[in-house]
């Protein structure tokens, strides 16, 4: 096995539309009990990474005020991290160490600038336990 972000990346994305209601995104994180996921605009292209932590301020607001909390567009995090499908999860960890990426509990996985996955710190974790299990 090569352990790469291939190996170990969640190829089933929940993804959000930047023109998105944030409250809906906010519906589809808890609804599928994820952290966060990439924001891909109609033609494909990855122009964001929308984060639990980055809805916290509009979910408040709208459980206060009863507003309907703006666009995903409006929180989204627009700096953010990508791997590609053949980096080494040597790498990724480095990544995930170096950066101190709060949202990143997982990263976009491109593959000729689309997005084709996720890797969350815990795939990188299980390689690491496979990695020591495998004696590589």
């Amino acid at each position: 096995m090569r352990f790469t972000a291939r190996d170990y990346m969640s190829r089933t994305l929940i993804h959000f539309p930047p023109d998105m209601e944030i409250l809906e995104a906010v519906g589809q994180l808890v609804e599928n009990g994820i952290s966060g996921g990439p924001v891909i605009d109609r033609l494909g292209n990855l122009v964001g990474v929308l984060a639990e932590s980055d809805c916290l301020e509009a979910a408040m607001q709208a459980g206060y005020h009863g507003s309907r909390g703006g666009r995903v567009k409006d929180f989204m995090c627009v700096e953010f991290h990508t791997v590609d499908v053949d980096d080494s999860i040597m790498d990724i960890a480095r990544l995930f160490r170096g950066t101190g990426a709060i949202y990143a509990r997982g990263l976009p996985v491109m593959k000729s600038n689309r997005v084709v996955g996720n890797v969350s710190l815990r795939d990188v974790l299980k390689a690491f336990q496979d990695m020591a299990r495998s004696g590589k």
